[in-house]
């Protein structure tokens, strides 16, 4: 399935939405970001799909973040309504219910940056850069950069990068923790594939209470977290797919999932 400026496709269980507006780096316009939207909550409700991919169309970049030309059109009001809308989008995006993997595919710069740190896992190609650059605009950022980095690389660093607005390369974001893995341009999707199938061998309703027990759990002080993780085991225990995996065990064959 396809539109105009935000491509999906499906492969076992795993779906890859494209921002397809390579013309402007894939800049995000109020366009964009509502067929994101639609997309992320239409998936959320397929069982069927137990992984998301989101990259960017071209080789050049994954998301330069904020459409500018779109922006020095927006009255004020427009402005935090624009604001509203990517932050409740990407906020949308940590918290679904399935893993999503960032493909960053080139520059992702500002939103683009955002978009990746909403994501679950990051896997960059050699050519990507990346960077919070919102105070080189007299700005910040706004759709969730200052909570979410400073949580994924620490503090300081992440006071650094907003602070200067520097850019980093894939391989200080590796360094820095900022992504998982970096790879050869051309073997990019080939990779997050590689993740995202890994994941499709797993319990769907296990991943999905790991993911709430880690974001949630994080926000917390320990023994919060350790209460939220046990009440997330606890749905593991009653489902079909438990008895699978351990009949799978006895029987030495793969497990069959079936969410249930």
């Amino acid at each position: 399935m396809y539109s105009e400026i935000l491509a999906r496709e499906e492969k076992n269980q795993i779906a890859i939405l494209t921002l397809n507006r390579p013309e402007v780096m894939n800049s995000l316009n109020f366009h964009l970001l509502h067929a994101l939207k639609e997309q992320m909550e239409s998936l959320r409700n397929r069982p069927e799909i137990r992984v998301i991919i989101i990259t960017g169309a071209g080789e050049k970049a994954f998301c330069s973040g904020a459409d500018l030309k779109e922006r020095a059109t927006l009255t004020p009001v427009q402005v935090k309504e624009y604001i509203f809308t990517i932050r409740n989008l990407f906020t949308f995006i940590e918290f679904l219910n399935k893993p999503v993997i960032a493909a960053v595919n080139g520059i992702a710069l500002g939103g683009g940056t955002e978009l990746a740190l909403a994501a679950d896992i990051r896997i960059a190609s050699e050519n990507a850069t990346m960077g919070l650059t919102e105070t080189r605009l007299a700005i910040i950022p706004g759709a969730g950069g200052t909570q979410r980095l400073p949580r994924l690389v620490g503090r300081g660093k992440a006071k650094e990068l907003i602070f200067t607005g520097r850019r980093v390369g894939a391989e200080e974001a590796f360094r820095i923790q900022l992504v998982n893995q970096v790879c050869k341009p051309e073997a990019l999707l080939d990779e997050c594939m590689k993740m995202a199938q890994m994941i499709c061998e797993t319990g769907p309703i296990a991943i999905e209470q790991a993911k709430y027990a880690i974001n949630y759990g994080l926000e917390s002080d320990i023994h919060t977290g350790l209460a939220i993780e046990s009440n997330a085991y606890w749905v593991t225990i009653p489902t079909e797919d438990r008895t699978e995996a351990l009949a799978a065990f006895r029987e030495k064959r793969k497990p069959e999932f079936k969410g249930k």
